[in-house]
């Protein structure tokens, strides 16, 4: 938070705490798992230096950490369950109609073999490719925070076939290959029917270029803002040919300068070009009409620096709005460096399955209810200062 923290602040704090976990305990049929949820919740947000299996043993007071590799590792309780009150819980408090989906991947750093999916892959995180898992993410974001809210794990295809592997990581046997964008369009399926509120959806290229994952998006309502290769074909005035070629023939009045929101050092500002087209009518089950996009950004500081975006939002949608949307994105990268920072997101020791989804799932609620008290507090603040401007 920002400001002094107050004792008052760590009190409330603390309450949030508390409810958070008196929310999800019967989700743990045993007493003593539940009494294990409000310790593992504390030791994810408290200020230790590795949010490990002995780091958070200490914090909670045992001896060793076979309690918690137990409660993470084998003890019955079902982490979907838990996932299912984290969306209620967001949708609860950061929840508006006009909120925005984010789907993005982030690597976790691995070394061996047998932890569940992990393999030599491309990390984001790295830069590189990798020996790591790969999770797919949804986050959620409104004008009163952002927050992770579902997870997948990616299942590379060599794990596949490989029954003794998949047996030692627990992998269930009804597990099968899923590519990323069939996993956020689980993600998103069960999120919305979960009835967290969203008008709009983006996601990058991995996501973007799949026109599976588009069409789900458009028969579902939604409006979206995705990034796409340079490489995507589109049909525009006659001809077919990739999209960074029909933007080499755009003039300079098709430009223009826009910021995509603030960043730590000012505006994202860049200059953003337009082609529109109307979408199909389709089914009927859509009334209102849309449009479809081909957004394109492209540096100030070096004009051969683009970015290519696919749109489909309702008809009329300023471009500042759509530009708005393509800079959401940056929420789900701070949801991912504050997990990893703040929550241990990327701090477990299992190499199971379930290990797996379980502590990601509890590090994700951890995130969640920082990202409420933060909201808490600015709303509170805000109360604070009209009613003393009131009282003037």
């Amino acid at each position: 938070m920002d400001a002094q923290v107050t004792e008052r602040d760590v009190v409330r704090w603390s309450r949030e705490l508390d409810r958070v976990a008196e929310r999800i305990e019967p989700r743990f049929g045993r007493p003593e798992l539940r009494a294990r949820v409000p310790a593992y919740l504390k030791g994810l947000v408290a200020s230790i230096e590795r949010k490990n299996g002995w780091q958070l043993a200490e914090f909670a007071g045992d001896a060793s950490p076979t309690n918690l590799q137990h409660f993470i590792g084998r003890a019955k309780w079902d982490a979907d369950a838990v996932r299912d009150d984290l969306v209620r819980y967001v949708a609860e408090h950061l929840g508006e109609p006009d909120g925005v989906l984010i789907v993005d991947e982030t690597g976790f750093l691995k070394k061996g073999t047998k932890s569940a999916g992990v393999g030599r892959m491309y990390s984001g995180t790295a830069g590189r490719i990798e020996n790591c898992q790969i999770g797919v993410f949804c986050a959620y974001r409104s004008a009163k925070g952002h927050a992770l809210v579902d997870r997948e794990l990616y299942l590379p295809k060599d794990w596949i076939a490989d029954r003794p592997r998949r047996r030692a990581a627990h992998i269930p046997d009804e597990v099968e290959f899923a590519t990323k964008p069939e996993l956020a369009r689980r993600m998103l399926t069960r999120t919305l029917e979960a009835g967290l509120p969203a008008r709009w959806v983006t996601a990058d290229e991995v996501y973007g270029s799949d026109s599976r994952f588009r069409g789900f998006l458009q028969r579902r309502g939604l409006s979206y803002v995705v990034a796409i290769s340079c490489q995507t074909h589109l049909y525009y005035q006659g001809l077919r040919t990739r999209v960074d070629e029909h933007v080499a023939a755009f003039g300079k009045r098709m430009w223009k300068r826009l910021s995509c929101g603030a960043g730590t050092k000012g505006e994202r500002l860049y200059e953003w070009a337009i082609v529109s087209w109307p979408a199909p009518v389709g089914d009927g089950s859509v009334t209102r009409p849309f449009t479809k996009s081909l957004l394109v950004r492209r540096s100030l500081k070096d004009p051969a620096e683009k970015a290519y975006y696919y749109t489909h939002a309702h008809s009329g949608t300023p471009l500042k709005k759509l530009v708005e949307i393509a800079g959401v994105r940056w929420a789900v990268e701070e949801c991912f460096e504050q997990g990893k920072q703040l929550t241990g997101l990327d701090e477990y020791e299992v190499r199971s399955w379930s290990g797996w989804y379980r502590h990601v799932t509890l590090s994700m609620f951890a995130h969640a209810m920082l990202a409420v008290i933060r909201a808490k507090a600015v709303r509170g603040r805000k109360h604070r200062v009209a009613k003393k401007g009131a009282q003037h």
